[in-house]
């Protein structure tokens, strides 16, 4: 680790590679950073102009939090976090280390610092709002604290920070590719590092100091974690609610015209024909008043006091229609304006409900308070509860980088590992999160079922056309933790000779192997000596416990000459002592009734 004056916070010190390959563009970036481009070979300010964009940024975050204020939108989102987030289970989150061929020491390291990373953050406490902050904002900066006179003790304590006050910079070069110049260029990253501002970079409506004021801080000292969705140009992080903005605002519009529209046409009015003749038509309108008082009434009840008051000073929409007629042959008239007659139609908002719900990709009929929840079997389920499940684990894949970046920082500082061995085995690490979603279990229940049935069907096939081990892995789907776990665990059970774990399948094949061998091993002591007879044992009895005497007693030799090769056995032979020793543990007592120590 690296100090660095003009920057805050550690530098990990990587070894500067010879880049062989040329390109004119930079490294992708989906983190939304602002590039600065430089001319080759000559000096370059560090003033940047961000307004635009930062404050783009910070307007957008504070719109995506907005909308987690609507209803329909803060249920929406927490479909979709309970459904990512188990918070229920004792373990939310755990890492997969299978794929990484490195010493088993270092694995039990590496699980070790991610555990401590897991208590750090206080992801078992605090994993529901972490997540549902990531999606919301579609960002998460988190600044990590380490001691500066002993980083090797690792990250001391993970704080959480505002993305509208942090800002991410790369300034890069570029030579010509030719002497004519041109805006065309090799590029190449010179330096990557984060702006912050206590203040924010939009305050208001307006900027707050230049654009570029705040503190700089250095790349590794940051957690950086995005939603991986970018604008058209790509240089602004966009949250996965951002094209729900149109559905929700079509959809709040809706309700509001809807509110006015029935409260305004709910009630029925009276309209009065007040026949005025020849008035003028200043003694008209005053007669169309008087007439109005004399036969207006408004109590109003108040709740507050309990009186009952007159307020007919005042005229409201919603009350009756004066109009005046001239002399016609019809005189003062009262009839009844009817109220609204699709009051009760509700298709146009459930239409725009329906539609917001799919622009987050969460299934209708999770909101849907008259469904009732059902356990069908997987093949049962619908097309939008299995696309539902595969945007969860892109989800969760994405928000695993969470996860990456701290491991990688704990593991460099304690010098588990160097940066450029972590950036080998990073693509290998997978994080698997536990569920509690019922479909899953019965979809895994209905794989394994199939899983075993296959196998099933594998058994004549095993040893002669595919190998147990390829049967292991490829049909049963068993990593390597799984089988050596399970190779264990079998072995404990036959040595414990419980009659609760003997598996007569096996011990059946195993004789039928052994009577193979047994008739092979007579043909040819019949070749050798064809006029000579067999020697009956010393217990006696008929050929046939003889025969069987000889099995077991092959079996006796062939587990003394495993036992011998303890630790390097192969899977095969693994699986053969595991035979004989439930042949030679079924047959106990017909070994004492010969005489044979067992």
């Amino acid at each position: 680790m690296a100090e660095n004056q003009s920057l805050f916070g550690f530098i990990f010190k990587r070894k500067e590679k010879e880049e062989k390959v040329q390109s004119f563009v930079p490294k992708g970036d989906d983190t939304g950073a602002t590039t600065i481009s430089a001319a080759s070979g000559g000096a370059y300010g560090t003033y940047v102009d961000l307004d635009g964009t930062v404050r783009s940024e910070a307007d957008l975050v504070t719109r995506y939090r907005d909308m987690s204020l609507h209803p329909e939108c803060d249920s929406a989102i927490d479909e979709i976090v309970n459904e990512s987030i188990s918070i229920d289970e004792e373990t939310i989150v755990d890492i997969n280390l299978d794929d990484i061929q490195i010493d088993d020491k270092i694995k039990d390291v590496i699980r070790q610092e991610f555990y401590e990373c897991l208590r750090i953050i206080e992801f078992n406490k605090y994993a529901y709002d972490i997540y549902r902050r990531w999606y919301v904002d579609g960002r998460l900066y988190y600044h990590v604290v380490v001691d500066p006179a002993n980083p090797k003790n690792g990250i001391k304590e993970i704080r959480y920070i505002d993305p509208r006050k942090m800002r991410k910079v790369r300034e890069i070069t570029k030579n010509p590719m030719t002497k004519q110049g041109g805006d065309g260029g090799i590029t190449k990253v010179v330096k990557e590092y984060y702006i912050y501002n206590d203040k924010g970079f939009n305050f208001g409506n307006k900027t707050v100091g230049p654009t570029t004021t705040g503190l700089k801080i250095s790349k590794d000292a940051i957690v950086h974690t995005v939603s991986g969705l970018t604008d058209t140009q790509g240089k602004m992080v966009l949250s996965h609610l951002h094209k729900a903005i149109k559905a929700l605002n079509q959809l709040r519009t809706l309700e509001d015209a809807v509110v006015i529209y029935r409260i305004s046409r709910a009630p029925e009015r009276r309209i009065w024909y007040i026949d005025v003749g020849n008035l003028p038509k200043m003694k008209a309108e005053q007669y169309v008043r008087e007439i109005m008082v004399k036969h207006k009434n408004r109590l109003i009840y108040d709740a507050a006091s309990g009186e009952v008051r007159d307020d007919r000073r005042f005229m409201t929409m919603l009350e009756d229609y004066w109009l005046p007629r001239r002399e016609g042959g019809r005189g003062t008239e009262v009839s009844t304006l009817p109220p609204g007659q699709n009051l009760g139609q509700m298709e146009d908002v459930l239409y725009f409900q329906k539609r917001f719900l799919q622009s987050l990709n969460v299934p209708s009929n999770r909101l849907n308070n008259d469904t009732l929840f059902s356990m069908g079997r997987a093949t049962e389920i619908s097309r939008d509860e299995v696309k539902f499940n595969k945007f969860i684990v892109r989800l969760r894949s994405r928000f695993s980088h969470l996860f990456y970046s701290l491991l990688e920082k704990q593991l460099v500082l304690k010098q588990v590992m160097t940066v450029e061995e972590w950036e080998q085995i990073s693509s290998l690490i997978k994080f698997d999160f536990s569920t509690t979603s019922y479909f899953t279990e019965l979809k895994k229940a209905e794989i394994e079922q199939a899983r075993l049935s296959l196998a099933r069907d594998f058994q004549d096939m095993a040893g002669k056309y595919y190998s147990h081990n390829w049967v292991r892995r490829n049909v049963l789907q068993q990593t390597d933790t799984d089988i050596g776990q399970m190779d264990g665990e079998i072995g404990q059970e036959i040595e414990s000779q419980d009659p609760r774990w003997f598996n007569p399948v096996v011990a059946q094949n195993e004789e039928q192997m052994m009577q193979m061998q047994q008739q092979q091993m007579q043909g040819s002591d019949q070749q050798e000596a064809p006029s000579g007879g067999a020697s009956e044992p010393e217990g006696g009895g008929s050929n046939e416990n003889a025969d069987k005497l000889r099995k077991i007693q092959q079996a006796q030799r062939d587990i003394d000459m495993l036992e011998k090769k303890k630790g390097n056995r192969s899977p095969q032979e693994e699986t053969r002592y595991r035979s004989l020793l439930q042949v030679v543990a079924k047959n106990r007592g017909f070994m004492k009734q010969m005489g044979i120590a067992v």
